[in-house]
Parts: structure tokens; sequence; C-alpha cells
């Protein structure tokens, strides 16, 4: 998937159909006196249904769709007759697509199961007939219920990744080369900050041929909740992950204070995401030596109170060793 095939962020108009009118007829047939009312009522309007789809990553195809309209529903006709309800309209989106209202920004719904259905713009309900209305001080009643309007609201659809495991680090840690070595993903990867500016999800094979889903969102830098770098608009995409892979280079200055910044970072965002599995991978570690690996564990030891790993995606070394820390922190 490129860059620009990933959307996760769409608004959209939703209008249901009105419901059909109630028929005041009255029963005319030859030798029938006085045949009384027969009319019938009208039909439901249609709905826009919003439903999930495992096959969908991204809202794409919803990037130049701006209004949706479900069908009105027919009158009522003689002879008791029910007229058709409108046609309903269905939305697919991915799963983990969360639904706001845009004028409030309450959140309506979420999809998070394929084929899950939920009513975003209910249609109008049918008026009933004069054959509802008859009695014996009123046996001829003349008049019907009209249906009830249509439902015209707008929706912000917002896409947060179902992963298992999300990749969270500086800008040029080293995150996408990771995500290319262990999955087939492709993402784009070059040698200076920010390479990433959209999320890419990855699935990763495991023994057995049992798999994980990874996401990589783009770098946080400090500062971010203020606005700088890319600031927080992707962070929601690894609020659903079980858990956190912080991936930190070997050579950076001080690689405990990098852990810290984007711990505080997380926090500023949403304080829940602390509770998540953590586990930090020391990447680029084919540069170190022996003895400046040793150095530096020795150091982590005493400074980091979370699990950590060496590994080098470029030179393969640590890779089978971290699906293995992984999997098992999945599974517990």
């Amino acid at each position: 998937m490129t860059e620009g095939n990933f959307v996760d962020y769409v608004k959209i108009q939703l209008t249901s159909g009105n419901g059909g009118k109630g028929s005041t007829h009255l029963h005319r047939e030859k030798y029938v006196a006085k045949g009384g009312p027969d009319g019938g009522d009208g039909g439901r309007g249609g709905h826009v249904i919003i439903r999930g789809n495992d096959n969908l990553w991204t809202l794409f195809h919803l990037k130049f769709k701006r209004h949706l309209r479900a069908g009105h529903g027919e009158h009522g006709s003689s002879g008791r007759s029910t007229g058709a309800d409108g046609e309903d309209v269905y939305l697919d989106v991915p799963l983990g697509t969360v639904v706001r209202d845009t004028e409030t920004n309450d959140v309506l719904f979420e999809i998070t199961e394929h084929g899950e259905e939920r009513i975003a713009s209910q249609g109008g309900m049918g008026g009933r007939g004069n054959w509802h209305f008859k009695s014996s001080t009123n046996q001829t009643p003349r008049y019907a219920q009209p249906g009830t309007p249509l439902e015209e609201k707008y929706v912000t659809l917002e896409l947060k990744l179902l992963a298992d495991v999300g990749l969270v680090g500086f800008p040029n840690a080293g995150k996408s080369t990771l995500l290319s070595v262990i999955t087939s993903a492709k993402p784009k990867i070059a040698d200076y900050e920010f390479t990433t500016l959209k999320p890419n999800l990855g699935i990763v094979e495991y023994r057995d041929f049992q798999t994980f889903v990874m996401a990589d969102i783009p770098g946080i830098i400090e500062g971010a909740a203020e606005g700088k770098g890319l600031g927080y608009y992707f962070l929601r995409h690894i609020e659903r992950n079980s858990t956190l892979l912080f991936l930190i280079p070997a050579d950076a200055e001080d690689i405990t204070k990098q852990y810290e910044i984007l711990l505080d970072e997380l926090r500023r965002y949403n304080p829940e995401m602390l509770d998540k599995d953590r586990l930090i991978a020391i990447s680029k570690c084919d540069m170190l030596d022996d003895e400046l690996k040793a150095e530096l564990k020795t150091e982590l030891d005493e400074k980091l109170g979370v699990d950590y790993i060496f590994i080098s995606a470029v030179a393969q070394q640590g890779i089978t060793e971290l699906k293995d820390k992984l999997w098992k922190m999945l599974n517990v």
C-alpha cells in the first residue's frame, strides 16, 4: 500500500429515506356496499448502514465520496397494501473504524468485527393507513398518517489500526527497516528523518504457520504534544495494540533518556497506553563489538526497568529472539 492510498480520516454526509405516507383509500367494488377504509401503510425509509469488512485496510475507497443517500419508502395503497421499504445503503469500512458525529464529536459506535452492521442514519417510519383508525364511532376515517421524515447527519470516520504490536520510536530509529525484514511489507526506507509519513502494517510469520500483526507509525519527537514533528495525529493507531515495541538505536546519546521521552509523550497523549506490555529493542547493534555491547548491557540493567533485546535488522541479528519474546508477550 502506497502512502497516498492510506486514508484514515474521512468526513461524509449520510441521508436516510423518508417514510412513505399511509393511504386514505376507501374500498370501492361492485356489489359491496360501503366497503369502508382499506388504505395500506407506508413503507419504511431506507437506512444508511455501516458494515465491517476485514478485506479493507484503509478508508481510501471513501476518499472522494461525500454523500450517501438511501431510498425513500413507497406510499401505502388500496387493499391494505403496504408500500415497499426504501433501499438500504451499505457502507463497508475496515475493522477498527470509529464513527463520530461531526457536529458534537461524540462517538456513535465502533466497528470491530467482520460483518458487523450498525445503522448510522435511521430511515423514517412509514405512516399508518386509514384502516387503522376505523371504529364504531368513526367508520369512514378519511385521514392517515404521513411518514416520518428522513435523518440527515454528518459523520467522521476515523480508522484505528487493529494490530498486535505497535512500533514506537524517534524518527530514523529503524522501524521501517525492521518491519520490512520481519514481514512482507515494503515501507519507504531512507537515511533522513520522517521517511514514514503514513502508518504501515505487516504480518509477522511465526512458527507452525502462526502469525501476528505489527504496525509501524511515523516517528515521535520530544514536544509532539505541542504539535512538533507530526504531532499526535498517528498515535491513535497504536491505541489498540496489546504490546508496544520501543525501537531505540544503539548509537543514541542516551538510550534511557530517549525511552523516558517516548514514554512521557505517550502518557501525555493517553495515560492508559502506559498499561500496555512494553519491550525495548536496541537497533543497529551490528555497529557494536562484544565489549561495547557488554558495557551497554551493564548500564541498561541498572537504569531500565523493562525488558530489552539487542537486534540488527540489516544483519539479521536477534530477529528470531525478538519474535519469540513478542509471541510470548502476546500469548501470556
